[in-house]
């Protein structure tokens, strides 16, 4: 910083106005010494100097998505990375590994424990080598059983002054949630019953970020993080911290002052840190965080995977590509994070705007078919309403008829070839890419819909699995190993390359174009189970005549001189001018 306490202190005044400058001062200072010793220990020494280009790409999975008995699994996952995915990882993103009690790990139970069967913050490091680690910053709740709750509970600080407690319940009414449970949770403590905040259900207690002194805490997270080699990210849920009555409590004033706060702290250890914005919202409070370029570099494209999925059950690309054609402008310095699945189910709310309640039903219906679920969220009125789709995407690639395979690896390579194809940067679910189906298994002994897509697999079985070449597991590997080794020698496939979509009145064919002059890039997709005569002239805008029509498709080095390209179904090509 380290000699900014002056200007930490006044964007903590624009937040934390009853509180007094000498306060803020106080605090501004506890956090600049804390970064003073950090950058003393030389955090990130192993990041390039580049934040993102065409080779760039982000691995999701749990810490113990991979496994083998009696061994950490954080050195499991490390040995198939290197072994597998050396094409696919220069971002790991790593799943909530501290201490937890539920949610998948977002339930933090100690901010400085590794869960114990994972391994330890040495085992991070270690797979920080060569790579760039991305972790989750959980700062809108803790765990139920966090000793911050326990001191709650027992009025003892600082925990009692970190925990939501209302005195009244009023005033809450249209508070926006996520979940159907209820929005307090009573709790059992030394001054009797209180209620408590738990947006996300009663093992999660939010955090009062009213409190300044919490900024403390979560620098000293932070500065753990990047000890251990973790130079991304994610704040989890970072909409929701900031309550106010009478308001939606959600994506409020403070929320963005509090990421530029946490902005600035993470420049100022290092030009090379990422933030990420978590917010599974309508498009345009979901790029918020983007628009004035000193909040968060990466936004989640939470709008990409419904209106993909949709496009694929109904071979029906008019949605997509009318979104595509209105594809937002963001500041230099931000991208989007462009992935088909996830941890989490599919978001249903980043289709408000993008799609009309019929087509949505029609989604879940065809969801449903192919084994699906749907989660729901309470709105003000108490009624539920449908929040997300949960799904394997593999399983979501199937036929209406989930008996048959046709076509279903063709269609699931073509979801993963048009994330590639898009500006920002692609991001793979480790699950998804090993062709993981719904496991109804796990999902009966949790009863989480959201288990149905969050298989773990023995490492051993999984090698001899890749070891057939003929296996979905195995071709979906090598293909997108192939294909990203392709993408990364392509300069029209950096993060902010210009695109433009050629296909906009298409409903057969999304055709988008990257880059410029000779080095542009059209990738072509039908996204239907027929044939389609792609014509140069109309449909990639080339005037055979007067421009040099020798295309080649990068995907496989075939070459095309005529005017006209046959499109087998779910086809994709890469085309480039031959030089």
């Amino acid at each position: 910083m380290v000699n900014n306490v002056s200007i930490l202190t006044e964007m903590l005044q624009d937040i934390y106005k009853e509180h007094s400058r000498n306060e803020l001062e106080i605090i501004s200072s506890n956090i600049n010494l804390l970064i003073e010793k950090s950058l003393n220990k030389k955090l990130n020494n192993n990041a390039s100097s580049d934040i993102w280009d065409s080779s760039t790409v982000v691995l999701i999975t749990y810490a113990d998505t991979v496994q083998r008995k009696e061994e950490f699994t954080l050195r499991t996952l490390r040995e198939f990375i290197n072994n597998q995915l050396y094409n696919l990882s220069s971002i790991v993103h790593v799943l909530p590994f501290l201490s937890s009690t539920s949610d998948g790990g977002f339930a933090v139970a100690s901010f400085e424990e590794v869960e114990t069967h994972l391994g330890d913050w040495n085992d991070l490091k270690e797979l920080s080598k060569n790579r760039k680690l991305m972790a989750d910053l959980v700062v809108n709740h803790i765990s139920s059983s966090h000793p911050w709750v326990n001191q709650f509970i027992h009025s003892n600080v600082p925990g009692k002054n970190f925990i939501i407690s209302p005195i009244k319940e009023s005033g809450w009414d249209i508070v926006v949630r996520p979940r159907n449970s209820s929005l307090f949770t009573n709790f059992n403590t030394v001054d009797g019953l209180k209620k408590v905040w738990t947006t996300f259900g009663p093992d999660q207690v939010d955090l009062n970020w009213k409190n300044p002194y919490i900024l403390v805490e979560f620098v000293k997270v932070i500065l753990r993080y990047f000890k251990f080699g973790i130079s991304w990210l994610r704040l989890d849920a970072i909409a929701f911290i900031w309550k106010e009555k009478g308001t939606t409590c959600l994506n409020l004033d403070e929320v963005h002052k509090i990421v530029k706060i946490l902005r600035y702290i993470i420049d100022n250890l290092s030009g090379k840190n990422i933030l990420i914005t978590e917010t599974n919202l309508p498009q345009g409070q979901n790029l918020s965080y983007l628009i004035d370029g000193n909040e968060s570099h990466i936004a989640y494209n939470f709008s990409l995977p419904p209106l993909l999925l949709e496009c694929l059950f109904s071979s029906n690309a008019d949605l997509l590509n009318k979104w595509l054609s209105n594809f937002p402008k963001l500041p230099s310095g931000t991208t989007l994070l462009n992935f088909s699945s996830s941890h989490d189910g599919i978001g249903l709310r980043p289709l408000e705007g993008l799609m009309d309640n019929k087509r949505i039903h029609e989604l879940l219906v065809c969801a449903e078919k192919r084994g699906g679920l749907i989660s729901h969220r309470r709105l003000e009125n108490g009624e539920d309403q449908p929040y997300e789709l949960n799904i394997s995407w593999w399983s979501a690639m199937a036929n209406d008829d989930v008996h048959t395979d046709d076509m279903q690896f063709e269609r699931y390579i073509l979801s993963q070839l048009f994330i590639m194809s898009l500006k920002g940067i692609p991001a793979f679910y480790l699950p998804t890419i090993l062709c993981s189906e719904n496991d109804y298994e796990m999902f009966s002994l949790t009863g989480q819909r959201r288990d149905l897509n969050r298989e773990r697999f023995n490492i051993d079985k999984l090698a001899i699995k890749l070891k057939d070449l003929e296996s979905f597991n195995s071709r979906s590997i090598n293909n997108l190993n192939k294909y990203m080794n392709i993408r990364k020698q392509l300069i029209a496939f950096h993060p902010d390359s210009p695109m433009k979509c050629l296909s906009k009145d298409s409903s057969e064919l999304i055709i988008i174009a990257r880059g410029t002059g000779n080095e542009m890039i059209w990738a072509v997709h039908n996204v239907t189970n027929s044939e389609i005569n792609l014509s140069l002239d109309k449909d990639l805008q080339i005037n055979s005549k007067l421009e040099i029509t020798p295309l080649i498709n990068c995907l496989n080095d075939q070459k095309y001189l005529s005017c006209n390209i046959e499109l087998k179904p779910y086809d994709v090509l890469w085309l480039k001018r031959l030089n």
